[in-house]
């Protein structure tokens, strides 16, 4: 009864549109998908205005240029790999993403975490990801060369390696053009950890030829 209603009601205006000189079509939307970005302070506008960071930039880039995709910033000042990988699930099921950006790692280099459990972590991260049929782009960092050369080299070698194995879209080093600019310091906020909002711009740019690729 309601389907023969429902019939009815579309018939009723489909007459009604071709008597205006329009389609019934012009009623059908763009489906709209989801990109969830799971990050930490990095991606969570830390120490700048709400709306300057590199998400919701690219938030706005994709509005203006009227991409069917809804973006969620789920990152949080702090996260590690095990509290990324903790919350991932309920992300994954209450937001059915179709392209998962993770941008983790820097906070386990701070706090000293084996290089092994980072990867396990992040790796486990991307097969959550696959399992529900999300592409992913993993975000890489570098740190500071105080931390001794081979230190540095296998942190870096860690995301390209995830990349490999896991097939997964991957930007090498986020923060290029801003740890590594002439005067890195001017990029930055006092804390020498977080880029001021005039870095975000910057980070973007690092983002976005890849995961145009991918959307």
């Amino acid at each position: 009864m309601n389907t023969v209603l429902r019939r009815r009601d579309f018939n009723r205006l489909a007459v009604s549109l071709s008597g205006l000189g329009l389609s019934p079509h012009v009623l059908s939307t763009t489906k709209t998908h989801t990109l969830l970005v799971v990050g930490d302070s990095l991606s969570a506008e830390y120490g700048i205005a709400r709306g300057t960071g590199w998400v919701a930039l690219l938030e706005k880039q994709m509005t203006q240029g009227k991409q069917p995709w809804k973006v969620v910033n789920a990152s949080i000042s702090g996260d590690t790999t095990a509290g990324g990988l903790a919350r991932l699930p309920a992300l994954l099921q209450q937001h059915q993403p179709k392209v998962v950006v993770i941008e983790l790692g820097g906070n386990d280099a701070l706090r000293g975490f084996p290089l092994k459990t980072s990867e396990n972590n992040l790796t486990q991260m991307v097969a959550a990801c696959h399992k529900v049929k999300a592409a992913v782009l993993l975000l890489g960092m570098q740190v500071p060369p105080n931390y001794g050369q081979e230190y540095a080299q296998e942190f870096s070698r860690m995301f390209v390696r995830i990349s490999q194995q896991q097939r997964t879209q991957l930007v090498p080093f986020l923060l290029k053009g801003v740890a590594d600019a002439t005067d890195p310091t001017a990029l930055f906020q006092p804390d020498r950890i977080h880029p001021k909002a005039q870095a975000h711009p910057i980070i973007l740019s690092n983002v976005w030829p890849v995961l145009k690729r991918m959307l």
